[in-house]
């Protein structure tokens, strides 16, 4: 899943792609490059971000939608609110990739469940941007994955109580979203036991801050999102061989070479057995 952050602020790429022709014309290279889906948002989500109206949210991400549905990608709109996934989905996208899992609004579950050929993506959320690592506190038995599992578990049975096809759902454990950078490897590290949850997953990790933490310069300054891709890449690879539905990124051209290089050593593997 290639991104198109059709915004000002976001924390990789913010305001490079806000206007439509440069939202589309990465959208189509993302395409070119091997990007199975092209996730179009409008709304950064990076922590301390401020929402856009709902109109500017939709004039940002339609005319790249339509545009790139055009040109036969798989679109996907990130969005939370129910009005913008509706107006997507008739534009061409035909994946809803909520963050906050029905939490934000809560038109979201029956407007994509009225679309039975919609797929669904519902993340782990605990609130907006603005207070969401206020809340970034798993004290409890189990710490956050268990937290996770209750949480996202419980965002899994509202979507499929309201007609969300259990084929069409796809879950998120949201990397960075109210966590802090162990909530983020434990995560990792404890992912069979999200995937016990029955469906799909995808993980966004690409270029986040836990990865700039780790690659810290000797002074303790992160690395810079743009530089944190091949940290990314080797995550990527931990993840496929784990049996991830997908991987949301920003490099799909480094990510499609690091895939292509596992599937041929694989095949080899299985051909020896």
């Amino acid at each position: 899943m290639g991104v198109v952050n059709v915004t000002p602020d976001s924390f990789s790429d913010g305001g490079r792609f806000l206007a439509t022709d440069a939202a589309i014309a990465h959208g189509r290279a993302l395409l070119a490059q091997g990007a199975d889906i092209v996730d179009v948002g409008g709304e950064s989500t990076r922590p301390g971000a401020t929402r856009p109206l709902v109109a500017e949210e939709l004039s940002r991400v339609l005319p790249v939608i339509e545009a790139l549905a055009e040109a036969g990608a798989r679109v996907s709109v990130d969005t939370m609110r129910a009005e913008v996934a509706a107006a997507a989905l008739a534009a061409g996208a035909t994946i809803v990739n909520d963050v906050s899992g029905g939490l934000a609004d809560p038109a979201m579950l029956a407007t994509v469940a009225a679309r039975p050929e919609a797929t669904y993506i519902a993340m782990h959320w605990r609130a907006h941007s603005d207070r969401m690592q206020d809340l970034a506190v798993y004290d409890g038995p189990g710490g956050v994955v268990a937290a996770v599992l209750t949480e996202l578990g419980a965002r899994r049975d509202a979507a499929l109580a309201a007609g969300i096809a259990p084929d069409r759902l796809v879950l998120d454990p949201g990397l960075g979203f109210a966590k802090r950078g162990e909530h983020n490897w434990d995560l990792l590290t404890g992912l069979d036991a999200v995937q016990g949850l029955g469906q799909p997953l995808l993980v966004g990790a690409s270029r986040k801050a836990f990865l700039g933490a780790l690659l810290a310069d000797a002074d303790g300054a992160p690395r810079p999102a743009p530089e944190r891709d091949t940290a990314t890449h080797a995550l990527t690879l931990l993840l496929a061989r784990r049996g991830v539905w997908g991987v949301r990124v920003h490099d799909v051209r480094g990510t499609r070479d690091v895939l292509e290089v596992w599937r041929r050593l694989e095949g080899r593997e299985e051909d020896e057995e």
